[in-house]
């Protein structure tokens, strides 16, 4: 009986367990592009574009129009809330798509629908598209 009691309680505890991590795992949501597709999505001038490399790798060349946040500054969320606009939606890129997707979490939790530069702006050069220094 005491056996019975004991097996219950584990298995409502573990499932009271699972359910509480399967709560907390809500995915974060934002859509990776090719190249062709970013590009064609930038040509819409709602769309803010932002690059969140350092600024000595925007300066030695970046995609026309961008603005630059660095991801890795710790400043990176309020300036996000100081430089951007709610509402519009936001491209975003780095080196080679790594650095991109952490800020595009960021962003999607400051409640911007966001899209990532897959590969990033090593691609986009490799592909030939139009940069500027």
């Amino acid at each position: 009986m005491i056996k019975t009691i004991y097996m219950i309680f584990f298995v409502c505890a573990f499932s009271l367990g699972l359910w509480a991590c399967a709560g907390n795992s809500k995915k974060v949501e934002y859509k990776n592009l090719t190249s062709a597709q970013f590009e064609e999505l930038i040509k819409n001038p709602e769309i803010q574009l932002v690059d969140v490399r350092t600024l000595a790798e925007h300066m030695e060349g970046h995609i026309p129009g961008s603005l630059n946040i660095n991801v890795k500054d710790e400043n990176f969320a309020s300036c996000v809330d100081d430089l951007l606009t709610k509402g519009k939606d936001v491209a975003v890129y780095c080196r080679s798509g790594k650095r991109s997707r952490t800020a595009s979490e960021v962003l999607v939790k400051k409640g911007f629908k966001v899209y990532n530069l897959d590969k990033g702006i090593l691609n986009w050069i490799e592909e030939g598209r139009e940069i500027e220094k």
